[in-house]
C-alpha cells in the first residue's frame, strides 16, 4: 500500500491540487483511497465534504492530533495533505508511513530557494522513500521552467513535470471534482502533464517491499 505526502512549508505552491487531484486519479483507476489532510485548515477534507456521491470514492483518513498512524487494512494507496510551515517533528511523522515525498514548488526565485532549504535540511529518509518535485503553475517552454529545473538537478532530484496555471484546477476543485472527474476535451491537455508524474508514483520498483 503506497502512502504519498505531498509536502513543501512554503505557502500557497499547490499541496492541496496535487493531493486533491492524484487522489481523484487514484480512485478512478479503481484503487481504494484514503486523503488525510494534516492541515489545520483542513482544505483537503473540505474539499472531500463537496464531492458528489456520483464520483469515484474517496475516504477521508482521520489522523490523530499527536501521531499518523497506518490506515486500516483493505486501502490500497493513501495520500497525505500537510501543512504550510510543517514543523519537523510532523513531518518526521508522515515520512516513516511514505513511500513517496511529492515536493509542489512555484517557479519564482523566492519559492526556489525556501524549497531548497526545506530539500536541503529534510532529515535521513527510509531507504523506500523517494522525492520529486512537481512544477505548478509553470509554462514548461519558459525561462522560468528552466531555472526551476537547474535548481532542483543540482539536489539530485527529479522535475516531475510541470502543470500549467489554469482555471480547470479552481473551477473543478470548487464542485470537489478533478481533472479525472471532467469531460476529456476539456482537460486533456491538463491530464497529459501528469503523466510523468503517474508513472513516477506507479513504478513498481518502489512498492515490491509492500507485496
Amino acid at each position: 500500500m503506497p502512502v504519498i505526502v505531498i509536502a513543501n512549508p512554503k505557502g500557497g505552491v499547490g499541496k492541496s491540487t496535487i493531493a486533491t487531484n492524484l487522489a481523484g486519479c487514484l480512485a478512478r483507476q479503481g484503487h481504494k483511497v484514503m486523503l488525510g489532510d494534516t492541515d489545520a485548515q483542513q482544505s483537503s477534507r473540505a474539499w472531500l465534504a463537496l464531492r458528489p456521491p456520483g464520483l469515484p470514492a474517496i475516504a477521508a483518513w482521520e489522523l490523530g492530533p499527536d501521531h499518523i498512524a497506518r490506515p486500516p487494512r483493505g486501502v490500497t494507496h493513501v495520500v497525505l495533505d500537510t501543512p504550510a510551515g510543517i514543523d519537523s517533528a510532523h513531518l518526521q511523522r508522515a515520512l516513516r508511513i511514505a513511500d513517496r515525498l511529492i515536493v509542489p514548488l512555484q517557479p519564482s526565485m523566492f519559492d526556489i530557494l525556501a524549497t531548497q532549504t526545506f530539500l536541503q535540511q529534510l532529515p535521513p529518509l527510509p531507504e523506500r522513500v523517494r522525492v520529486g518535485v512537481i512544477g505548478m503553475r509553470v509554462n514548461a517552454r519558459t525561462r522560468a521552467a528552466e531555472q526551476l529545473s537547474h535548481y532542483v538537478g543540482r539536489l539530485g532530484m527529479p522535475v516531475l513535470g510541470y502543470l500549467r496555471d489554469t482555471q480547470n484546477y479552481v473551477q473543478l476543485a470548487a464542485m470537489g471534482a478533478t481533472l479525472w472527474d471532467a469531460a476529456p476535451s476539456r482537460v486533456d491537455r491538463d491530464i497529459a502533464q501528469w503523466q510523468d508524474l503517474l508513472r513516477w508514483i506507479d513504478d513498481a520498483s518502489v512498492f515490491n517491499h509492500l507485496e
